[in-house]
């Protein structure tokens, strides 16, 4: 069965069994406090009879003063021990009630008996006679105006549960459809984008913030998460086989070289091995940078934290010199302290420092300052290289775009590593800013996010 013909009819039955046990009760409880309030009646008439006897003058005949009492529907007796004090007096549509045995009751009792499949109350009160004796007045009444009634209201009852119930069964399947709704568009956006092999995301009633949109937001985020890693995956693959295929071409070739030539002429064997480790160490490096971008940045772990600003341009400084021999100039403006991840920051800065370090031979200005007005720690990477064109400016974040191709081939570089520090970038909440001026140089600036208070 599908979910929204469940919902339709347990909800149905929900609120029919509701209604019913509503109805149910209404008439169980109406139908007491009638009968109650009727056995209240008889037996307050019965009291009346009994003073109205008992005041009556003596010269009154029993029979004639019992007969000015008896009920329009049923039946007075006057009962002692021995039996029928008087013959039965009933009215004349309950004739059959004389038929009745009678029992003396010593004892004031109101109950309901049944005769003829009628229901009747039966008063029984104790009283004194005027002759002293102690007889029993008996007053029987029929409920049949009273069931009449339950009667009605039953019958009232029935079709106002009969008439609700439409609007309850519609309800349930309009609930049904509602509840559902979202579900089978997911289902159908998904075959969809089985079909299509596209992306498509739910049209969501954004005045509305139930359970049900957070639902549709959720499967939202998830197609835009499967999306990206989709894209991510797709640009590996391109960029993984665009790339490589240099290097792997380049390897092969000096391989071959080598099994020619290579055993019989060391200044072949030599330069074959050399291109052979460096394009192997730049697939290496390649291969690094390309898995990384792939991630997701919710994958990169990134630990948000205050980090001194002075002390990582101090271990970065001598851990660039060491590896690279060049001289990184240290200019610390403000002693500031980033929120952000140690580690990412360094490895974005280093690729800043590695970048000036390809396209410069002159050294390498490292400023920490913050940002006028904002008091925003920053960290500014000068180079005296060869710059880069205003056109090209925009350009050098995009993946494997080389401003100097034949530079960058000479360097090892795969024009990744300014894309890497713009995901790098998003993932630490930084801000890059690039200002350059062809043949004098260029200037990366990084604005990093205060401490919070």
């Amino acid at each position: 069965m599908k979910l929204q013909n469940k919902i339709h009819t347990y909800t149905s039955l929900l609120f029919g069994i509701l209604l019913v046990a509503i109805n149910f009760s209404v008439y169980f409880l109406f139908s007491q406090l009638s009968i109650d309030s009727r056995k209240n009646q008889v037996e307050a008439a019965a009291e009346n009879m009994i003073h109205g006897i008992q005041r009556a003058p003596v010269s009154i005949a029993a029979e004639d003063l019992l007969r000015a009492y008896v009920p329009l529907d049923g039946m007075l007796r006057l009962m002692r021990p021995e039996g029928d004090f008087l013959a039965p007096i009933t009215s004349s549509s309950e004739q059959s009630l004389s038929l009745m045995k009678g029992v003396f009751n010593e004892t004031r009792q109101v109950r309901i008996i049944t005769h003829e499949s009628n229901r009747y109350i039966l008063v029984s009160v104790p009283m004194i006679w005027s002759n002293g004796e102690v007889v029993n007045l008996q007053v029987t009444e029929s409920l049949q105006p009273t069931m009449q009634t339950l009667q009605v209201l039953k019958i009232v009852l029935i079709a106002v549960t009969g008439i609700a119930l439409i609007p309850v069964v519609i309800s349930g399947r309009l609930l049904g459809r509602l509840i559902t709704h979202p579900i089978t568009s997911m289902i159908s956006t998904m075959k969809e984008i089985q079909r299509s092999g596209k992306f498509k995301r739910l049209p969501l009633n954004s005045s509305s913030r139930d359970e049900l949109v957070e639902m549709g937001e959720t499967f939202n985020d998830m197609i835009e998460l499967l999306e990206r890693n989709f894209v991510r995956q797709e640009q590996f693959v391109s960029n993984a086989s665009h790339e490589l295929k240099t290097p792997l071409t380049i390897i092969e070739s000096y391989a071959s070289l080598l099994k020619r030539r290579g055993l019989h002429n060391p200044s072949i064997f030599a330069e074959s091995v050399e291109a052979i480790h460096s394009e192997a160490i730049r697939m290496k490096d390649m291969a690094e940078q390309l898995l990384l971008l792939a991630r997701n940045e919710e994958q990169w772990n990134v630990v948000l934290e205050p980090v001194r600003l002075t002390k990582v341009g101090t271990e970065l400084k001598a851990t660039f010199e060491n590896a690279f021999a060049r001289q990184i100039q240290l200019d610390v403006q403000t002693d500031c302290t980033a929120y952000t991840d140690e580690n990412k920051l360094k490895q974005l800065l280093f690729i800043f420092l590695d970048n000036a370090r390809k396209y410069s031979d002159e050294p390498i200005h490292l400023m920490i300052d913050i940002v006028g007005g904002t008091a925003q720690p920053c960290i500014r990477i000068t180079d005296q290289g060869i710059g880069i064109p205003e056109e090209k400016l925009s350009k050098v974040f995009d993946r494997f775009y080389r401003v100097d191709e034949a530079r960058s081939r000479e360097e090892g570089g795969a024009g990744l590593g300014l894309s890497l520090a713009t995901g790098i970038a998003q993932a630490i909440q930084a801000q890059i800013g690039l200002e350059s001026i062809e043949g004098s140089g260029t200037t990366a600036t990084i604005i990093l996010p205060a401490v919070p208070e």
